[in-house]
């Protein structure tokens, strides 16, 4: 307590945070990093899984669209023989670089055979894989 000069007790109101305070708010920032880090550093492996995913499953849409074309006789039928021609089902007729297709013929190579252990590799990490079906269609 201070006392002015007209003998009145003044209070003096603290301001800021104390050292404890601050201390506390840093030991809690660190571990809240220490637990999220972990959890964001390898998203770039993730997402090139999910985008393989998503072009395998492009393709099987597609050879399901050509299936049906093909059945009705249109002249957009896309002749698929070989793992590798699914890059001709997608929208374009291309596979997005950065993709590959392990060649694998249909076999029996009749109409309506269905292969369904084609694969899709990621070409910067060919761990990345996922797999597609194409029908065979002459």
């Amino acid at each position: 307590m201070k006392i002015s000069a007209q003998g009145q007790v003044v209070s003096r109101t603290q301001a800021g945070f104390t050292m404890i305070e601050l201390i506390m708010v840093i030991v809690i920032l660190g571990i809240l990093a220490a637990v999220a880090v972990p959890k964001f550093t390898n998203l770039s492996s993730d997402a090139r899984a999910a985008a393989v995913k998503g072009v395998a499953g492009g393709i099987s849409s597609g050879n399901s669209n050509n299936v049906a074309i093909c059945g009705v006789g249109n002249a957009a039928c896309a002749t698929v023989t070989n793992c590798s021609n699914g890059s001709l089902l997608l929208q374009g007729g291309a596979l997005p670089s950065g993709y590959s297709i392990t060649a694998a013929a249909i076999s029996p190579a009749t109409s309506g055979t269905t292969k369904t252990d084609c694969v899709l590799s990621d070409t910067t990490d060919t761990t990345i894989t996922a797999n597609f079906t194409v029908t065979y269609t002459p």
